[in-house]
């Protein structure tokens, strides 16, 4: 188990907690958290989420198909503290975890970690048996000293549906549904510098490998780069008017910037798509096109 805390605040008083994997910590894990640190406040304790390093259900049911996230374990802490959670542990989903019933969970999470109170997202079900159920929690409550809490259902968000939206392109449906604009963010590594040659130097971004990757098009992003932002314009694809190959690139260039940033972090908050990857008769009239594009994307961001 991996212990991941950024705040040691009222560290070592009873926790307050909640459990689940939080895939993009959307507006739906956020109504969630909000009623957790409202019964910590209440209470003057710690609020505490118990998330995993990895999907539980592919160790559950043994899936091979790749799952792809929409945050990383850096993006989920960074939301989660954004959203006031004081503590959160980040637990390696073994078979072993995954063999603990519901009252051995619960057992754990009281012995090792001080939880008190335990908000149960609506309709949410852990531990071995999913045959039980709320008032089974609030029975092993009971016995174990922990107050359970049910917590109040949200309008239907859910992680896999955002998920398809960004696959889609439809970047404004899935940002309404997470609550923030989609990030992705990663290393800057070495390009082909096409982009430089034609006027628009670009910084290639590597991000995680199970991080999903919206549909090819362009975006308008925000930029954050050491604590400091800056516009951009974000090409995600495959850059097929000048046939480089199958592999799909994530290029943006950051307007009115004039840094060397290689192997440095980026952070990229995407705001709108503005159109599908296009492929061009030449390289003069996608020039001309990503003029066009930098005039509209600026419009967008100073909005």
């Amino acid at each position: 188990m991996v212990n991941s805390q950024w705040s040691m605040v009222n560290g070592q008083l009873p926790k307050v907690a909640t459990i689940g994997f939080f895939d993009g910590v959307h507006r739906g894990h956020l109504h969630l958290l909000k009623q957790v640190n409202q019964v910590a406040q209440a209470r003057n304790l710690a609020s505490m989420v118990v998330t995993f390093s990895q999907q539980p259900r592919h160790v559950v049911s043994h899936e091979t198909k790749r799952f792809y996230l929409l945050t990383t374990i850096g993006e989920k802490l960074h939301l989660l503290e954004k959203a006031g959670i004081d503590h959160c542990e980040v637990m390696e989903f073994t078979s072993a975890l995954a063999s603990l019933t519901a009252y051995e969970f619960m057992q754990l999470l009281h012995d090792k970690y001080q939880v008190v109170a335990l908000v149960i997202g609506y309709d949410h079900r852990f531990g071995h048996n999913r045959s039980e159920g709320f008032e089974d929690y609030v029975r092993y409550g009971e016995e174990l000293g922990i107050d359970v809490i049910q917590a109040t259902e949200y309008p239907a968000v859910s992680s896999s549906k955002i998920r398809e939206l960004l696959l889609l392109g439809d970047l404004f449906i899935a940002n309404k549904c997470l609550g923030y604009h989609y990030m992705l963010e990663g290393k800057v590594i070495n390009g082909f510098h096409i982009g430089h040659t034609m006027g628009f130097p670009t910084a290639n971004l590597q991000v995680a490998e199970d991080k999903l990757i919206p549909a090819n098009g362009v975006y308008a992003v925000w930029v954050e780069q050491e604590g400091h932002q800056f516009q951009g314009m974000l090409n995600i694809g495959t850059r097929p008017t000048i046939a480089n190959g199958d592999e799909r690139s994530i290029e943006v260039h950051i307007f009115d910037f004039h840094e060397d940033i290689y192997n440095k972090m980026l952070r990229l908050s995407l705001v709108k798509r503005t159109r599908g990857e296009v492929k061009f008769a030449s390289t003069e009239q996608l020039m001309l096109q990503l003029r066009q594009d930098e005039v509209e994307i600026r419009k967008i961001l100073e909005l």
